[in-house]
């Protein structure tokens, strides 16, 4: 299709018209294919890419905020030059969908399509620049059957496993929950408070990489914000120490703990272990059986938040048996107590009173002894009643006895442990494994059938995708189980092992799971040998820079990154890490509060958009304030960005000298104003300051616009030279207006299509500045200097400069301060 078929050609009569204009250009960027990348060798490749949304709706102010800062990237590398992949799918599958599947008996994909067509609508409308070839669905079969291909491949690997435990519940949502996805003791979707449960579950091994999720890190740093691997690296938890054995009273086998101050294991005076783990119930004394298990069942009815806060009563209960302690072979009672958990560490810690409050709380609830082993100088804890956890001189500890250094003690104890063979060095990790099953439908099935014959077997790569079966409306109905259970013609099958009879798994993946590849797919959106092409993959990935909310810090940006090293050992890739650059942006919220319907705040993007303009709205969302900042939606004014995108177009629409001008015959000033601001701005999209980007721009309008008001006018090369700088970075935030901007300085759409501005560094040199000479803060001189004069010349200068002679009339001066080249100020004595 011609550029004529599509764009009409500009008149005089016609002026910027917000709607026309978005119509115009979305029809033309889809008909020329402009941000289709050739994908061809010519250019070098860059792979932008935002977090794919879920289409729970229209857009809202939140992705007003989150893809316009993506797209600021990629259309500036596309003009730098580079091929630029920018793609959009959607994370289709989840609960929202189903919940609205059974409030309104329907299947979840009418709800998911019809929304996600509604947000392909918004997204065109919004101008964002993606490649809308690649367009992906996580719900789609074809897509989830590489979901479960990769499902497959973990297992084979080792990598994805099933196991009996307790595990978090959400009793509102029916089904479990990943520790990352609870937050303060609630479900993170729905806030329902998470209780515990014994299930059979699916896991991830995510803590087999561990150490490498840590490590690599180290890559990320400089790219990704040091606040989110701050977060990454808490949540991984690494931990130095040592693993102790203890015996215990009709126990055959040793019971192993973690410390991370095996120093102190001379101060172990009682050993407590999780209430619900499968240690407690198999070693407490039948005498003592009743009340644990009454015990137990208090337990269960706490939140972990509850079990973990340090300002409430211990409780426990004692289990009738006895550890021995392994460096002084005490026998130390053991309890069961709700501030251990099951399943941190080994469920089971040696208690060291004196310097652990906690121990020290449950010490003086249930009378044990408390034994200072480091002496720090402060009380004792068994008088004070306050724990000492700091470093000093070991006391009533053995051969540790007068140390003073903490690493020589816990050297010393772990060489003792081992030499006893009752325990050795250690490293330990706060990160668990991934708990990926769900029961609910809307999600990837898991290929596995189970056989009583052959046990667990995977479904042939062959007959994937397991399809969902056409469940709708109050068969979706949560029931502590999943409700694929029901569906018998499907979870009946033969097994593809021996070919009797079996059943399917009926519970699917956590969505994170999708999302943890989706980037891959982009790559090669139709393959059908595999989940991507890897020299596909080759060419695009790492993703030059990725954007999305600091929400997904530890659950899908941590999934994502193990997804990537496990695909890296199954030979698929040839990077570690999918992500080079990291761009969090902050909310758009309304009046100091998150927008609410029931607060009555909320701010409709649509309506928004109806009434400034798209351009208008990106630019206000855009100058708001940088990036990762939250942008509150009553302090701008979206009126205001309006208006000075008119400014804007009517400077472009006033050019009257031709395109291809010699602009070194432009006005000098104008054009050394132009490049300067240039190089800010150039500056400020390295730095992904892009609020202070606009400003630049608003300065360079102003500064042409005072030449064409008072200089040479409309005609002068300079003024076209700002006015196709104006345009080309405007274009970045506000597209529809720069491509109109773009043909009324007479050039060929699109300006997407353009080359990015080149600064020349020969008008950046300034040959003066004014230095303003203060006397007692009032301006007595105005000097043009050398912007690299030295401070004594500056300062001989300022003494010397008429009006400062006259008003320091002899008396002496008591400081000078001298901020070259810009500012003198002289104190009188």
């Amino acid at each position: 299709m011609t550029e004529q078929s599509v764009v009409e050609p500009v008149t005089e009569a016609r002026r910027y018209d917000p709607v026309a204009a978005q119509q115009r250009w979305q029809e033309y960027w889809a008909a020329e294919q402009t941000f289709v990348p050739a994908d061809d060798g010519s250019r070098e490749r860059r792979y932008v890419l935002d977090m794919f949304p879920y289409p729970s709706g229209d857009l809202h102010m939140g992705h007003a905020e989150a893809f316009v800062m993506g797209d600021i990237v990629a259309r500036h590398l596309k003009l730098r030059g580079y091929d630029v992949l920018h793609p959009i799918g959607w994370d289709s599958f989840g609960l929202p969908a189903e919940n609205a599947a059974i409030k309104n008996d329907t299947h979840p994909a009418e709800w998911t399509d019809r929304n996600i067509e509604t947000q392909a609508t918004s997204f065109k409308r919004y101008g964002l620049s993606f490649d809308w070839s690649r367009r992906l669905h996580t719900s789609d079969p074809e897509y989830y059957r590489w979901t479960q291909w990769l499902f497959l491949r973990f297992r084979e690997r080792g990598l994805a496993y099933r196991k009996g435990s307790y595990v978090n519940w959400c009793p509102v949502d029916q089904t479990v929950l990943a520790n990352e996805q609870v937050v303060n003791g609630a479900c993170e979707r729905c806030g329902a408070t998470v209780t515990k449960r014994q299930l059979t579950q699916w896991y991830f091994k995510t803590t087999e990489y561990a150490q490498r999720l840590l490590d690599d890190m180290a890559d990320l740093e400089g790219g990704w914000p040091e606040r989110v691997l701050a977060m990454q690296r808490n949540w991984i938890g690494r931990s130095e120490g040592a693993y102790v054995d203890f015996e215990i009273d009709g126990v055959d086998e040793p019971v192993t703990v973690f410390t991370t101050r095996p120093d102190t294991l001379y101060g172990a005076t009682f050993f407590v272990v999780a209430p619900e783990g499968e240690l407690a119930s198999a070693i407490v004394a039948d005498g003592q059986r009743a009340e644990f298990e009454a015990y137990l069942e208090r337990v269960k009815l706490e939140t972990e938040i509850e079990r973990q806060s340090t300002d409430r009563p211990k409780t426990g209960v004692f289990l009738g048996v006895y550890a021995t302690n392994p460096v002084n072979n005490e026998r130390i009672p053991v309890y069961a107590a709700d501030y251990v958990l099951a399943d941190y560490g080994t469920g089971a810690v040696m208690a060291v009173p004196a310097h652990d409050q906690r121990d020290l709380d449950f010490a003086r609830t249930y009378d044990l002894p408390v034994v200072e082993v480091v002496s720090t100088g402060e009380p004792d804890p068994a008088d004070s009643g306050i724990a000492t956890p700091g470093d000093g001189t070991y006391i009533n500890s053995g051969p540790l006895d007068g140390l003073t250094d903490k690493a020589t003690g816990v050297s010393t104890i772990i060489g003792q442990l081992e030499e006893a063979g009752v325990g050795k060095g250690a490293v330990t990790y706060r990160l668990r494994d991934w708990l990926l099953s769900r029961q609910r439908y809307w999600g990837a099935p898991i290929p596995i059938v189970h056989c009583v014959s052959c046990g667990e077997v995977a479904v042939p790569d062959d007959q994937l995708p397991v399809e969902l079966p056409p469940l709708t409306g109050a068969a979706l109905a949560p029931k502590g189980i999943s409700p694929l259970a029901s569906a018998t013609e499907w979870v009946n099958v033969d097994c593809p092992s021996c070919g009797g009879p079996a059943t399917r798994d009926t519970d699917t993946m956590d969505t994170f799971v999708d999302s943890s590849w989706y980037f891959f797919r982009y790559c090669s959106p139709g393959d059908v040998e595999g989940p991507f092409d890897p020299e596909d993959v080759r060419r695009w990935m790492p993703v030059a820079q990725y954007v999305g909310g600091v929400e997904h810090a530890i659950l899908h940006l941590l999934y994502m990154r193990f997804f990537t090293k496990v695909l890296h050992d199954m030979g698929m890739v040839d990077f570690d890490e999918p992500m080079r650059r990291l761009l969090n942006q902050g909310q758009v919220i309304n009046q100091g509060k998150s927008m609410s319907k029931s607060l009555g705040n909320g701010v409709d993007l649509g309506e928004q958009i109806d009434l400034y303009g798209v351009d208008a709205v990106r630019l206000t969302v855009v100058f708001a304030g940088p990036p990762e900042d939250d942008i509150d939606w009553a302090d701008v004014s979206p009126g205001g960005s309006a208006k000075f995108l008119q400014r804007a177009y009517r400077l472009a629409s006033e050019v009257t000298s031709l395109p291809g001008v010699d602009f070194a015959g432009g006005d000098a000033a104008l054009r050394s104003t132009t490049h300067k601001l240039l190089t800010e701005i150039d500056d400020c999209l390295a730095g992904q300051r892009f609020n202070v980007m606009v400003a630049r721009v608003m300065e360079l309008v102003n500064a042409a616009r005072k030449v064409v008001d008072t200089g040479a006018g409309p005609a002068d090369p300079a003024v076209r030279e700002a006015a196709e700088v104006v345009t080309i970075v405007l274009s970045l935030v506000a597209p529809y207006i720069a491509e109109e901007m773009w043909e009324a300085l007479g050039h060929a759409p699109s300006v997407a299509d353009a080359s990015w501005p080149i600064v020349d560094p020969s008008l950046l040199i300034t040959e003066a500045v004014t230095c303003v000479v203060q006397v007692q803060g009032k301006v007595r001189a105005r000097l043009e200097v050398s912007p690299d004069i030295s401070d004594g010349e500056l300062k001989e200068l300022a003494l010397s400069a008429d009006g400062v002679v006259r008003s320091l009339a002899g008396r002496d001066i008591a400081k000078v301060i001298i901020r070259a080249p810009k500012l003198v100020s002289i104190v009188p004595a």
